[in-house]
């Protein structure tokens, strides 16, 4: 392998604390790691630092915090750190073409998609909303368009049919930290050399996820409603109205059977949802103020939705 580098490493949610061990435990040197501003969090709206924060200053990091890196006092600092190589992983702030160039290997970014498909916000969401069979995660050499750099690396995995999009994303997380330790225990500056551009044929855009997307329309589909609990656990969770009461759907899934839309449907220790096809079991249910609780244990709470059948 060549002389170690001087890596500044950019990144904010969990998601990239994995990868930042991997560049730590690496023989190359971390000038410095970018993260986003310590923000509101909990009830108490506290300012809270993030993960890559968190681990950052565990590790004795130079951490930096900018609000934009578009003015040109922040891209002189990043300049002054001498970076060889910017790494990015789900850091959230844009990278004007004035950073793009400073780092002489450019700067790579770890995406949570097969590129080009799912670029954006939510691709882990998007792909279980799609019901992919695989998804996986993509090393990238980052241009002004957003997730449209060439793509050195990928690694794929197939999508359990039950997995939520949490688990999902601590599997892609690990992932994606193995694929970039493969790729620093080579040589780094060969990868523009093993840079392939993308398909644009292929292109598919992981938007944002919108509130009013969390709710549960009965009139849709079992296996679509299914899908839907599945992408929004942990966050924000899916919501419903069952017989009269809202609730917050955590874990479900689609069964044989039919009712109308919305209609009740239960059993001994069995509760699902009539839709436009099928029937939707529902396994993990959430009251107003309450816990969460196993379907069954929900059945019990609501005495009045007892015996009712297709």
């Amino acid at each position: 392998m060549a002389d170690p580098l001087r890596i500044v490493f950019a990144g904010t949610p969990a998601f990239a604390v994995p990868a930042l061990d991997t560049v730590l435990a690496s023989p190359h040197a971390v000038a410095a790691v970018y993260t986003q501003p310590d923000r509101p969090a909990g009830r108490g709206r506290r300012l809270a630092a993030s993960a890559v924060k968190r681990r950052a200053l565990e590790a004795e990091c130079d951490v930096r915090q900018p609000l934009s890196l578009k003015e040109p006092g922040e891209q002189e600092n990043l300049a002054a750190l001498e970076p060889d190589l910017v790494i990015v992983v789900a850091y959230g702030l844009i990278l004007p073409q004035a950073v793009l160039d400073i780092p002489r290997l450019g700067c790579w970014n770890l995406h949570a998609s097969l590129l080009p498909r799912w670029r954006g916000a939510a691709p882990i969401q998007r792909a279980i909303l799609a019901g992919d069979a695989e998804t996986g995660v993509c090393l990238m050499r980052m241009v002004a368009a957003l997730d449209a750099g060439a793509v050195v690396s990928c690694e794929r995995t197939p999508i359990g049919n039950e997995e939520t999009a949490g688990e999902l994303h601590d599997r892609l997380a690990a992932l994606g930290a193995g694929l970039l330790g493969h790729e620093l225990s080579r040589d780094p500056s060969e990868w523009a050399d093993r840079a392939r551009p993308q398909d644009e044929a292929g292109v598919t855009w992981a938007a944002k996820i919108e509130p009013h997307e969390a709710t549960l329309d009965w009139r849709q589909a079992a296996e679509e409603l299914a899908r839907k609990v599945r992408a929004f656990n942990p966050v924000p969770g899916t919501r419903a109205e069952l017989a009269g009461e809202p609730v917050k759907v955590w874990r479900a899934r689609a069964v044989y059977g039919s009712a109308e839309p919305g209609a009740p449907v239960t059993g001994p220790d069995f509760i699902a949802v009539g839709t436009e096809h099928g029937l939707l079991e529902l396994l993990e249910v959430q009251r107003p103020g309450k816990r969460r609780v196993s379907g069954a244990d929900y059945l019990n709470a609501r005495r009045d939705l007892a015996g009712h059948s297709p």
